[in-house]
């Protein structure tokens, strides 16, 4: 489930807003859609192997291009700049990185919530309160950063306890061994494979912060406003494949496991640390929820704190953030969305 230094980000806000054209997005049947390497997310990998999200493309008179991007914040940069239709993204990067650089966005699909995906692990330590005085590679101000500094929070400590290190999600499993690298903070299949590493201890995971950490597919909002079907087909494409995982497809299963660098029992085990919204509605009553709206706008005052927002923002509810129960923050602003009804409309229809 996100996954750019903020004088970086605030840089090319600033560049994005300079350049993007003036109008709403125009009518279209060619898209592009990207994804990195995620538990969560290897259902787009098999949806574009097996011909699923073709069929689905295919019925809408459309052609949608998924494309795999290794390295996480490098997709977030790809939709943000206008390259992308539509990205892989976790709850908190489309507000922090999207919303803050003026892309509206929204949630069309919530795909699942991490429950033991996202980890902290620690070198020759047992708890989480030997972390103290550590430094901490992690993919810094992605919900990585979040998820820290909520773990923190757990053992009475925050984050002038500890120092964060930027490391590339691509990276992290190769510095972890190195020496001098004690304490990583990061998510499957890197979090697996750290912790298979010798002297390596899972010390607090997001099993602790339930639907908290979600991972989403994020559409531009103009771009979905004016091609519904682009949604519909995804949202089809994405169910189908849910379907097959629901009813213990061993085919479908072995080609994720494969994609993501593993085996299926290596697979299972990392769904079984991911709460994948496998029926519809679940989804769509997840957006509906009062807890929704509430772990957002917590996740804005995180971002407020780190400076995330953008320069200009006044305080946490600078960014609006809609879902059906309200709007948390500025309604003038509203950037970032969560539409449950292509989800809704896909399971009446089943």
């Amino acid at each position: 489930m996100s996954r750019l230094r903020f004088k970086v980000l605030t840089l090319f806000a600033v560049c994005l807003m300079a350049l993007a054209p003036l109008g709403a997005a125009q009518a279209k049947d060619n898209f592009k859609v990207c994804w990195s390497i995620y538990a969560g997310w290897m259902p787009w990998a098999y949806a574009d192997s097996s011909g699923i999200l073709k069929k689905w493309a295919d019925k809408y008179d459309i052609s949608i291009d998924l494309v795999q991007i290794n390295d996480y914040i490098e997709s977030v940069n790809q939709y943000t700049s206008g390259n992308m239709d539509a990205c892989a993204i976790t709850n908190m990067d489309t507000l922090t990185i999207p919303a803050a650089s003026g892309v509206d966005s929204t949630a069309l699909i919530v795909n699942d919530y991490s429950d033991g995906n996202d980890g902290i692990i620690l070198k020759n330590a047992k708890s989480l309160k030997d972390i103290k005085g550590r430094k901490v590679n992690l993919v810094q101000f992605s919900v990585s950063h979040y998820f820290l500094a909520r773990a923190l929070e757990s053992v009475g400590m925050s984050e002038r306890d500890i120092d964060t290190v930027n490391t590339s999600d691509a990276d992290i499993v190769g510095i972890y061994a190195n020496d001098d690298v004690d304490a990583v903070v990061t998510w499957n299949p890197q979090l697996q494979a750290i912790d298979a590493m010798p002297n390596s201890n899972l010390v607090y995971t997001s099993h602790e912060i339930p639907r908290e950490i979600l991972d989403m597919l994020v559409v531009n909002t103009d771009t979905l406003k004016a091609n519904p079907d682009f949604g519909k087909a995804l949202v089809g494409a994405w169910y189908e494949v849910m379907q097959l995982i629901a009813d213990g497809d061993e085919n479908a299963l072995a080609a994720m496991a494969e994609a993501a660098g593993t085996d299926i029992a290596g697979y299972k085990k990392q769904l079984d640390a991911t709460h994948l919204y496998t029926d519809p509605q679940e989804a769509a009553d997840l957006m509906n929820s009062d807890d929704l709206l509430a772990t957002m706008q917590r996740i804005a005052e995180f971002s407020y704190k780190h400076g995330l927002l953008g320069p200009s923002a006044p305080g946490p509810d600078f960014v609006g953030i809609e879902t059906p129960k309200g709007v948390y923050g500025n309604t003038s602003n509203v950037m970032m969305h969560f539409d449950p009804s292509y989800t809704e409309n896909y399971a009446k229809s089943q």
